[in-house]
């Protein structure tokens, strides 16, 4: 999934990700994966926030605009997604946010 900038980090952006994930483990896939450039830092984080653990890097395996591209890959299996969602749905509970509509308690339960 791509997202223009103006989307980018919040609560909307973070409910689309996780209502994907839910309806994916909801048709009985096993796993979701999310790969990105690696010199991405900010997708890097995005996945790290949402619970991905990152499986490794493909190095070299493309060729983007004349460049070689080493690309990350991240995934949440099945048995992880039950503790995951419980977390997503804490943190877009309307609780979570304050009148400005920042959210009191980060996603990711190590930040």
């Amino acid at each position: 999934m791509w997202l223009s900038p103006r989307p980018q980090r919040t609560r909307a952006a973070t409910e689309a990700i996780f209502l994907m994930m839910n309806h994916a483990f909801a048709l009985g896939y096993h796993r979701v994966a999310w790969r990105c450039n690696a010199l991405n830092a900010a997708s890097m984080r995005a996945e790290r926030r949402f619970g991905f653990t990152h499986e490794g890097t493909w190095r070299a395996h493309a060729i983007v605009k004349g460049r070689r591209r080493d690309t990350a890959w991240f995934a949440i299996l099945a048995p992880e997604w039950a503790a995951r969602r419980a977390l997503f749905t804490a943190w877009l509970d309307d609780g979570n946010f304050d009148a400005d509509g920042v959210a009191i308690r980060p996603l990711s339960p190590a930040a």
